[in-house]
């Protein structure tokens, strides 16, 4: 915000608006505040102790086992109040998270963890999840209009809707079907949405860094070092530019006789 401030696409810093709403006065001003801001770029020293947080895998390591390791897929998101018309606060459609990676980790049992940071309501903008259609497998997406499920193979199942307060967790597999509703109140629907699974178990973006946070087996393994952990994103974010991880971006390209060469949207 300083920084938009000095360059003059701001002239308020908003700093007497509360948490779950400054953003969007400065996105009101200028719709730049949001980008960069998610954790592959910020890499912020809190994010990374926060990936790390005990309590959190402590419930992880009850679903994956005690060697863990933290999947390079992971955002921070502050989805803007609809009135102020940007994209991200429209419907996300209903899709599979294994739609975003690679075939390789469709058995490494990746556990989604998507934690509101306000409370996520109906207004707000929280997911409805199709309870129990994990059990169905991979279902075939498309990528026109976002990657979502194509819709002749939406299962028959009647959502569920996940609200979820400030503190708690929607813990998903990959291929559990889910969809984000818009933000149609007046707060920015702050998210953490991270990812653990089995260490050794292939990540779904290997060009990308995966690290463990727990071993029960190797604690030297562990990565505790934020510094190291920056530097690794840093280097990969030049080394896997031009990779694309969407299932049916890669499968259309295919389909088409050309090689997927440019990166997910």
């Amino acid at each position: 915000a300083r920084e938009l401030l000095a360059a003059g696409k701001i002239t308020d810093l908003a700093e007497d608006a509360p948490f779950d709403r400054r953003v969007a006065r400065l996105f009101a001003q200028c719709p730049e505040i949001v980008e960069g801001m998610d954790i592959m770029h910020m890499r912020a020293p809190e994010v990374f102790e926060f990936i790390r947080n005990r309590h959190l895998l402590d419930v992880v390591e009850s679903l994956v086992g005690p060697e863990i390791t933290c999947n390079p897929i992971q955002h921070l998101r502050a989805k803007v109040p609809s009135t102020l018309g940007n994209g991200t606060h429209e419907l996300v459609p209903w899709h599979q998270d294994s739609a975003v990676t690679w075939e390789e980790a469709e058995h490494s049992g990746i556990v989604t963890c998507w934690i509101p940071l306000v409370d996520a309501t109906r207004e707000t903008g929280c997911m409805e999840v199709l309870p129990g259609a994990n059990q169905l497998g991979y279902i075939e997406h498309r990528s026109e209009g976002g990657t979502m499920i194509k819709p002749e193979l939406m299962p028959d199942i009647a959502p569920l809707t996940a609200t979820c307060p400030r503190g708690g967790v929607v813990f998903m597999t990959l291929l559990t079907p889910h969809r984000g509703l818009p933000n149609v109140s007046d707060r920015v629907r702050w998210t953490i949405d991270l990812r653990y699974q089995e260490t050794g178990t292939p990540t779904g973006r290997p060009f990308y860094p995966d690290f463990p946070v727990r071993s029960a087996r190797d604690a030297d393994s562990v990565l505790t070092d934020h510094v190291e952990w920056s530097r690794r994103w840093e280097k990969a974010l030049v080394d896997g530019k031009g990779q694309i991880w969407h299932r049916p971006k890669m499968q259309e390209a295919m389909t088409a006789g050309s090689k997927p060469s440019v990166g997910g949207y």
